[in-house]
């Protein structure tokens, strides 16, 4: 469905993540996967991504799994500035999956929030990883 972009910000290591792919998949869209682990953030890439999503860096900022707590950045009050600076340098710390359609963008978390994303849906059922459903037609 190339008429309707999907773009997903992806931690392959991530099942919610692979979730969201697969979820996207089903429902007939090649998404654009785009590897931020390896490509990295810009500023104005982030800066606009939060702002289309409605997030402030510390609501974007993954805690866990991540270098956050050895950066002192769960303490309260830190900046939004040294946060997106912090992502900057190490992108592990967005959250993710972050989807991008024309119907806006949003941290899908959990996972099933992308449908909310998207026109079409899954044409059979979709599980998590963890065995549980997330659609039924």
């Amino acid at each position: 469905m190339s008429d309707f972009p999907v773009v997903i910000h992806h931690n392959p290591a991530c099942g919610t993540s692979r979730n969201v792919v697969a979820i996207v998949k089903a429902a007939g869209y090649a998404p654009e996967i785009v590897a931020y682990l390896d490509t990295g953030w810009t500023r104005p890439q982030l800066l606009a991504l939060f702002a289309a999503a409605g997030l402030t860096p510390r609501a974007a900022l993954r805690e866990t799994k991540s270098p956050a707590v050895e950066l002192g950045l769960l303490e309260a009050g830190v900046p939004g500035e040294t946060i997106l600076a912090a992502m900057l340098e190490h992108p592990v710390l967005v959250n993710r999956p972050i989807v991008a359609t024309p119907k806006g963008v949003k941290l899908c978390r959990p996972s099933e929030v992308v449908l909310d994303l998207l026109e079409a849906r899954p044409t059979e059922a979709v599980y998590k990883e963890d065995g549980e459903l997330v659609w039924a037609p």
